[in-house]
């Protein structure tokens, strides 16, 4: 991991993707920070997209797994997916927060989801894991088998130990200490 781990913080630099704000901002978890990682334009560039795809394959590889799709919860997982999905040769699905409403009604877009079936969990962000254990808890409630999970940046340690309980392979791509920024969530308990 350690030949990409350079080449995506370049890629936050270069974008911009990362904020130092002179003043705490609320992030979506809740949680305060005077730092702002946008996770969607690290990658719109195609390049920078292709190159996280390849890092977090890299990383199941790394840990001895294969998967058969691969996919997170919308909004923040969506460019990922698709960089896994297509680097690997697999199927991707989306995760709804809740159902449409109309239609299916169905939480889970694209691939189907079946019971066995090992799966990749990617989310853009960690902050306390709330969204990628929301991710996780859909994926089981399917009856798929979760073997791995990345995020291309986690803030703190909560979903690392999230992963450890829940005995599943677990590598962000760049961490706090990758960004020199403060850690995010601390004192929390997983549940």
């Amino acid at each position: 991991m350690d030949q990409y781990r350079d080449q995506l913080r370049t890629i936050v630099r270069e974008t911009g993707a990362l904020l130092r704000l002179d003043h705490e901002i609320q992030l979506a978890s809740g949680e305060m920070s005077r730092d702002f990682f946008d996770g969607k334009l690290a990658v719109a560039n195609p390049d920078h997209l292709d190159v996280v795809g390849e890092a977090m394959l890299a990383a199941a590889k790394e840990a001895g797994v294969s998967f058969d799709a691969v996919g997170g919860l919308v909004l923040g997982a969506v460019p990922y997916t698709f960089a896994v999905a297509n680097k690997a040769r697999v199927e991707w699905f989306l995760i709804r927060k809740e159902a449409k409403g109309r239609g299916t009604n169905k939480l889970t877009e694209g691939a189907q989801i079946t019971p066995g079936m090992p799966v990749m969990v990617v989310d853009d962000v960690v902050t306390t894991g709330g969204s990628i254990q929301l991710a996780c808890d859909r994926v089981k409630e399917a009856g798929a088998r979760i073997v791995f999970a990345s995020t291309f940046v986690d803030r703190g340690d909560i979903a690392k130990r999230f992963f450890e309980q829940e005995k599943i392979p677990y590598t962000p791509m760049l961490t706090y200490r990758d960004l020199d920024i403060e850690p995010v969530g601390r004192g929390r308990v997983v549940a």
